[in-house]
């Protein structure tokens, strides 16, 4: 199975981050967590759940409990201010970056090359070693800055997937909408799922 980071950040949309670490984790992928402050701000705001900082294995717990998965085994939380942990370096086996929601500010950053947190450098390395990274901006409307930094993020390689959800399916709950974007990502990186019905589907 799959190693892959997946990294919230502060723009509205903490539901994507929260099933796609959901899914993973019960497709049987580990999961390396981690949300930037204002990810975290975000969240309590819109799920009303608080990733509160700490020991790490207590935040995978509550994490594991929230999203209601058997156990925390498949969910390992870092934080934004911790530049020694193993997915800051290339040579950490990575398979794969996830960025949802991804704010416009952290498009900026990365698609500057900064680094200068644990989320912003994962992305980096994952660029700098040709890995699979899924952005998933949240903002409308786009400025021409905004449009310049997404090439930019795509030129470098990554795979922008703006949470655009699709109305063919039918969507009859919020939930519905966020697991099409959920099963967008997957299908990017080849992960089999059966989150929406497909085009031509009965």
């Amino acid at each position: 199975m799959a190693r892959i980071a997946v990294i919230m950040t502060g723009a509205s949309g903490s539901a994507y981050g929260m099933r796609i670490t959901e899914q993973l984790v019960l497709f049987g992928h580990e999961v390396v967590f981690c949300a930037t402050d204002a990810g975290c701000k975000v969240c309590a705001c819109e799920l009303g759940f608080e990733l509160s900082a700490g020991d790490a294995a207590s935040a995978a717990a509550r994490l594991a409990d929230f999203l209601e998965l058997p156990s925390a085994e498949g969910v390992r939380v870092v934080y934004p201010t911790d530049l020694f942990d193993p997915i800051a370096s290339g040579s950490y086996p990575l398979d794969a970056v996830i960025v949802a929601p991804a704010s416009m500010g952290f498009c900026a950053s990365v698609a500057s090359g900064l680094a200068a947190d644990l989320p912003e450098r994962v992305c980096d390395v994952a660029l700098k070693e040709r890995r699979p990274l899924v952005v998933v901006p949240r903002e409308t409307p786009l400025s021409l800055v905004h449009l310049r930094n997404l090439t930019a993020l795509t030129e470098a390689g990554a795979v922008v997937l703006p949470a655009m959800p699709a109305f063919y399916q039918r969507p009859e709950t919020v939930d519905d909408l966020v697991s099409f974007i959920a099963g967008k990502v997957f299908d990017v990186l080849g992960i089999e799922h059966d989150l929406f019905r497909r085009w031509g589907e009965g």
